[in-house]
């Protein structure tokens, strides 16, 4: 037995570590030049796209790369209490919902109709409609596989992340023109900017009050990932069946029943605050080193074929979003 756990470890742990030390690398960055940390995993991770074909790397990146990717989504839950939702108007609810829907829908065929697959249009409306990189690792993760399916979740993430980061600095301008009370402009950037820091980085701008109206507001954003990623794990289960092809992923994956299950324990009050802090700290780091493995499997010259539709399909996205909640806020 001990042979075993040696030899297993021994499998996994040179391409657990290079995920690691990249993900520590984009952390020291984010820090000391503040650049997305997520941005500089991605691309110190494609620099080292060698990595991902040593022998000894394939088994640990891998693992990093989905298993650990499971860890990061599970602890968001500790994120998350349904009596923070019952604090929201339901008007804004419903604006919320119906923006995400809405932005999801528009993403697929506005890709469509530049002739790529639903699942990519699904993948990006996703991040933008709901938490970003959060979301579109989660969604990529119950999405049918194909040989690019690596390639486009590392365009997204690099695409979401450039665009989060330049609306975190335009709609605190956006919200001064149109003249928006501290509360509205809470709603506005917690409901349309993509990434929770950057919303907390626009909220905190304006005032705290709006700072903690546009957290709220995102956090509510970031619980519609659950229903997304299950009907969308339930559709692919289904795609698969119809087309006969084998699968042994599970209808509700794992993950998302321990996501729901610490979410609820959560809204409970059974969770105490500094553990909390620790889920959302190991959370964080889970997901930064799943995009660092992530990064590695990617080849730039890939990322290039991809295209210049798919970026302009992104900002198209994003201010689709940013109309809808303005018009109807």
């Amino acid at each position: 037995m001990i042979k075993s756990l040696y030899k297993n470890y021994n499998s996994y742990a040179p391409g657990f570590l290079v995920a690691l030390i990249i993900a520590i690398a984009a952390k020291f960055l984010s820090n000391n030049y503040e650049v997305p940390a997520m941005l500089m995993a991605i691309l110190i991770g494609m620099s080292l796209n060698f990595l991902s074909k040593e022998e000894n790397c394939v088994k640990g990146i891998n693992f990093s790369s989905k298993n650990i990717l499971y860890f990061g989504i599970i602890l968001l839950g500790a994120r998350i209490s349904f009596d923070s939702i019952l604090n929201i108007n339901p008007n804004v609810i419903i604006l919320i919902v119906s923006g995400v829907i809405l932005t999801i829908i528009f993403s697929v065929l506005i890709l469509k109709l530049f002739g790529f697959p639903n699942r990519f249009g699904i993948l990006i409306g996703a991040a933008i409609a709901i938490c970003g990189v959060s979301a579109a690792i989660a969604i990529s993760s119950v999405l049918p596989k194909d040989n690019k399916s690596n390639e486009r979740l590392s365009f997204v993430v690099l695409g979401v992340t450039i665009i989060s980061t330049f609306c975190m600095i335009c709609y605190p301008i956006i919200s001064k023109l149109l003249q928006m009370d501290e509360v509205t402009a809470g709603i506005f950037f917690g409901a349309t900017i993509h990434d929770v820091a950057q919303v907390i980085g626009a909220g905190f701008t304006i005032s705290e009050n709006t700072g903690e109206t546009a957290t709220l507001i995102k956090l509510f954003r970031v619980t519609l990932l659950f229903p997304v990623v299950l009907f969308i794990s339930i559709a692919s289960h289904k795609l698969k069946l119809i087309n006969n092809l084998q699968s042994k992923t599970p209808l509700i994956p794992y993950f998302i029943i321990f996501f729901i299950l610490l979410t609820t324990i959560n809204s409970f009050g059974l969770i105490p605050y500094s553990i909390q802090y620790y889920c959302n700290l190991l959370s964080s780091w889970f997901l930064l080193i799943a995009i660092s493995a992530v990064g590695t499997k990617t080849q730039l010259q890939n990322l290039k074929i991809i295209g210049f539709l798919p970026a302009l399909s992104m900002v198209l996205i994003t201010l689709f979003l940013m109309i809808f909640i303005i018009l109807f806020l």
